[in-house]
């Protein structure tokens, strides 16, 4: 298994770097890249928001490990994840009012101060402090997702006045180094917690620093920013009659919270299947962001001029990898007939699989839901997503360790079918809809179908 690791690591790390280096040398230079005034505000932006992801990647491939370090129960530890998962939905519904209110730059300031509570409480081992620790990394999750971004949109349309055109580039550009900030620190982690022998605390302590450094330079580079708060109710009341007014928004919420429910069983689950086996964890999680990665950049090749593929094809064969990787799971996590190298290659497909969604989910949800009503149609998603990955793991947290990782892959396996029919609902949907088509790079008609 450490072998096999190490070699997926390498193979996966020089392909996206092949495709990375021939997308670069066929792409000719953006004018956005040649103004100096907006080069400097990016860099701004980026040295703060880069520190954050590494600090929040660096904890990743060390939590379930630290938590059986200190000696719980698996199905101790399904709660600590279940209390996390609450937290992020709680607060996440009340996060983008709380931004408004307080200042964009200050709940940047306050994201970095909660996750450095949050990782202090990992040195202790009383269940309760750890609780509160997952309370307050579900607050932290919601303020980096949310006044980060609209930190930066703000500052880039109302002060420095540049082109909106400009904006995508820039998220294009931090989901890029998004997935590379992830590699690096699975090796980042695997290097304190094992190669030094330091623990696997050893990670948590290590995002300390970046987080305080990533505050530091908020308050000392960045402008306070406010907006205009619209009502948390009239924000939900519109999102729900986006929802239930257009068909495609409802099957679009029903495939992200299927789909992503999954995604966050497959987080809590893939340590113990592989960790018994002597798999180096810090590697893993670097092979699975590599993968990605991997298929972040096989969409924008599939998307692109030369095969003019549409997002609605390669979310349909997100779904049917991920199908097909917790088929393999059921049998690899077999009691008494577990295969971990098949395993490891099942989850490498769901990692590439999610590279494919997530752009996909990204540019339909663009499509379909109006500028408006994103906040409280993407709140209505988030709920059920939750609570769907919360009620798989309190299953796992009551079925017998031997059996009940398969059967929850089992489960996992039944709902990705179900996010299949969703898919193919959708599709049948939007068929005719030319606005969910990437636009024709020739600059002719639409074909009629997708």
């Amino acid at each position: 298994m450490l072998v096999t690791a190490y070699l997926s690591f390498v193979g996966l790390l020089a392909s996206c770097l092949g495709l990375e280096l021939s997308r670069c040398r066929a792409k000719p230079p953006g004018r956005a890249c040649s103004n100096p005034s907006f080069l400097q505000f990016q860099l701004d932006f980026y040295q703060v928001y880069f520190l954050a992801l590494a600090a929040d990647w660096l904890q990743a491939p060390y939590l379930y490990k630290l938590y059986q370090h200190y000696h719980f129960l698996e199905g101790q530890i399904a709660i600590l994840y279940v209390c996390g998962l609450a937290s992020t939905v709680l607060f996440g519904l009340v996060a983008s009012s709380l931004v408004d209110w307080l200042g964009r730059k200050k709940s940047c300031v306050l994201f970095s101060l909660t996750y450095s509570l949050c990782c202090l409480t990992k040195l202790s081992q009383d269940y309760f402090v750890l609780l509160v620790g997952r309370a307050l990394g579900g607050l932290s999750t919601a303020l980096l997702f949310s006044a980060f971004e609209a930190w930066y949109i703000h500052e880039h349309v109302e002060r420095h006045d540049f082109p909106a055109e400009w904006i995508p580039a820039t998220f294009a550009r931090a989901a890029f180094w998004n997935h590379v900030l992830a590699v690096a620190a699975g090796v980042a982690a695997e290097a304190v917690a094992s190669w030094m022998g330091l623990g696997p605390v050893a990670p948590f302590v290590a995002a300390i620093p970046l987080l305080a450094l990533a505050g530091a330079l908020a308050l000392r580079n960045w402008g306070e920013n406010y907006d205009r708060q619209r009502a948390f109710s009239k924000t939900c009341a519109g999102g729900l009659r986006c929802l239930l007014s257009d068909r495609r928004v409802l099957l679009l919420g029903i495939i992200q919270a299927l789909f992503e429910s999954v995604i966050f069983i497959f987080v809590f689950l893939w340590t113990p299947v592989l960790d018994p086996h002597g798999a180096p964890l810090g590697i893993v999680f670097s092979s699975f962001m590599a993968a990605s990665l991997l298929g972040s950049s096989l969409y924008r090749i599939a998307t692109s001029k030369r095969y003019h593929l549409q997002p609605m094809h390669l979310l349909s064969l997100a779904v049917l990898i991920v199908v097909f990787s917790l088929f393999m799971l059921t049998f690899s996590t077999s009691p008494g007939q577990e295969n971990p190298v098949e395993s490891f290659i099942a989850f490498l497909l769901i990692e590439l699989a999610c590279g494919l969604y997530f752009p996909s989910m990204s540019f339909l949800r663009r499509k379909v839901i109006p500028e408006t009503e994103q906040a409280g149609v993407l709140n209505w998603f988030r709920v059920p997503l939750h609570l769907l990955a919360c009620l798989g793991l309190l299953v796992l947290h009551d079925s017998d360790r031997k059996t009940g990782t398969r059967n929850m892959f089992s489960i996992c396996s039944a709902v990705m079918v179900m996010t299949l029919l969703a898919v193919v609902g959708l599709f049948t949907v939007v068929r005719h809809d030319a606005e969910l088509r990437v636009p024709s790079p020739t600059g002719e008609p639409y074909a009629p179908e997708l």
